[in-house]
């Protein structure tokens, strides 16, 4: 039996997982594998990925497969330095183990005054570019499920989490001690954590498999939701084996 705890991107919540979240309960239930499936809200609670993973290991007791998006990702990875015995196995998805550089600092901080200053909708909409590929981010609805999504958490949250990814960790010196089985999933066209930082987790960890999805930017689960379920169900299915 497996306890699956999905882990949301910042300000996201389990709009990410909309089609992930039943797929997997649904084969889990079929074939006995998966016992559970929890999206976590966490990362709306606590100030830090140290106080996330924290509270969420004492909420969650067990072990767990992490399957965690983007700050998600972070967490998963987190949550593995802080209990690595609780860790069944790591699906990072359009993720970096690598710390913010000093621009990218500047660049939230920037985008942090101007969530304070209410002008939250003119930054998410200019970064709808960003998170999607190019073939994707005009297909109908699917921006507006994302803007629609960030703005449910709302400028204080937008901010929160954007000072908890600014003082993450650099998690590659770590990854080489993970020996629990890992996906490393990338959208092609991702822009914000791109196929090269996929394969520089994939490479550092003795398990990992490495996934590159096409037609994909940073928001995969979104944009190719099947092919992403694909990745996964086969991913759980390979850790009975």
């Amino acid at each position: 039996m497996l306890s699956v705890i999905l882990l949301p991107g910042l300000a996201c919540d389990g709009e990410l997982f909309q089609h992930q979240a039943p797929a997997l309960a649904e084969a889990g239930a079929r074939v006995h594998r998966v016992h559970r499936v929890h999206i976590s809200d966490v990362h709306t609670r606590c100030a830090t990925l140290q106080q996330m993973a924290h509270t969420l290991l004492a909420e969650q007791p067990g072990q767990h497969v992490l399957v965690g998006a983007s700050m998600g990702g972070m967490l998963a990875m987190e949550m593995q330095r802080q209990a690595p015995q609780r860790v069944q196995a790591l699906g990072l998805l359009g993720t970096t183990a690598r710390p913010d550089t000093p621009e990218l600092i500047q660049l939230r901080a920037q985008a942090c005054a101007l969530f304070a200053a209410g002008r939250m909708d003119e930054v998410l909409r200019a970064n709808v570019l960003f998170a999607f590929h190019p073939t994707r981010v005009r297909e109908p609805g699917l921006a507006e499920r994302y803007l629609a999504m960030i703005g449910r958490a709302g400028a204080q949250q937008l901010i929160a989490q954007n000072h908890a990814v600014m003082a993450r960790v650099d998690s590659r010196p770590h990854l080489r001690a993970i020996t629990c089985p890992v996906l490393v999933a990338c959208g092609e066209a991702d822009q914000l954590t791109t196929p090269e930082h996929a394969r520089e987790m994939a490479a550092l960890m003795p398990q990992a498999q490495l996934e590159i999805v096409p037609g994909a930017g940073h928001m995969l689960t979104m944009e190719q939701p099947q092919r992403v379920n694909a990745l996964l169900l086969n991913w759980l299915r390979s850790l009975g084996d």
